[in-house]
């Protein structure tokens, strides 16, 4: 059950509270190489744009951003959720490099433990982003994401308590498919009536999201089986719909993974799905 787990990233070299001082980072982040120059932002006018980045931000902008953090000193930003939510969006678009993935996460992992250290605790923005960051950087890493469950499970808690809208209800959605996915007690924390709970409240607050549809679908699937087979197909139905407007089709070819494996799992055939591939 390799999703959505977290690890503690070995340490991070955070910066002393002095003013004036840099941030160390990982020594494996992804090199940026730019072929025209980046915008001339401020960290105060990188900070207001990084609140509205999204799935549909373009890479080059993204990178941008992520350079000038990477090579800021010491400022308000820094206690904020942006450099993990840069990096979640950077990572999160990569699917065929596993490698430069997990390094765009680990280093959103990084960001997300420099906020706290700072003026973050309060903000539950940085709590989701630390714990989607932490599930993709230990994907592949069975052992280190099972002893640090409890961790990844009570960040998104803190997250659901401070921030439950933050990416279209991102923290229902993925600690529901977190209980869904996790192996059941004893061996884990597996829960298909929690996961169905928690997906059904992030549908209910973002129905227009395509990937609420998605994994509630899923969930309905393997907690109730055969006997939901209409409803599951209606929400695929629905999420496909969905991921041909124009605002979610930056993102539709990955979603559209999670949608087929739902329903080649049910034995459902949605109309209109070979056009929309």
């Amino acid at each position: 059950m390799k999703r959505f787990f977290l690890h503690v990233a070995g340490f991070f070299l955070l910066c002393l509270p002095l003013s004036g001082c840099t941030f160390s980072l990982p020594k494996d982040v992804v090199p940026l190489d730019f072929s025209d120059p980046c915008p001339k932002w401020t960290l105060a006018q990188l900070q207001k744009k990084t609140s509205y980045f999204d799935h549909n931000t373009d890479t080059f902008t993204l990178e941008c951003a992520l350079d000038l953090l990477r090579h800021s000193k010491r400022a308000p930003i820094h206690g904020t959720s942006s450099g993990a939510r840069i990096c979640f969006l950077l990572a999160d678009r990569i699917y065929d490099d596993p490698i430069r993935r997990e390094r765009f996460a680990s280093e959103g992992v990084h960001w997300a433990e420099i906020a706290l250290a700072g003026n973050g605790q309060e903000d539950g923005d940085v709590y989701y982003y630390l714990a989607v960051n932490l599930g993709i950087s230990v994907k592949e890493r069975m052992t280190l994401a099972l002893k640090n469950l409890n961790r990844l499970v009570s960040s998104l808690e803190i997250a659901i308590e401070r921030s439950p809208d933050v990416n279209y209800a991102g923290p229902y959605r993925v600690l529901g498919m977190l209980y869904l996915k996790a192996p059941p007690w004893p061996m884990g924390i597996g829960d298909g009536d929690r996961a169905l709970e928690l997906l059904t409240e992030a549908l209910l607050r973002y129905p227009e999201h395509p990937k609420n549809h998605i994994f509630y679908a899923q969930a309905l699937w393997e907690v109730e089986g055969e006997e939901k087979k209409e409803e599951i197909k209606k929400h695929l139905e629905e999420g496909l719909m969905l991921m041909n407007q124009e605002h979610w089709k930056s993102a539709k070819d990955r979603w559209m993974k999670d949608l087929n494996h739902v329903a080649e799992e049910a034995g459902i055939e949605i109309p209109g799905y070979a056009e929309s591939e």
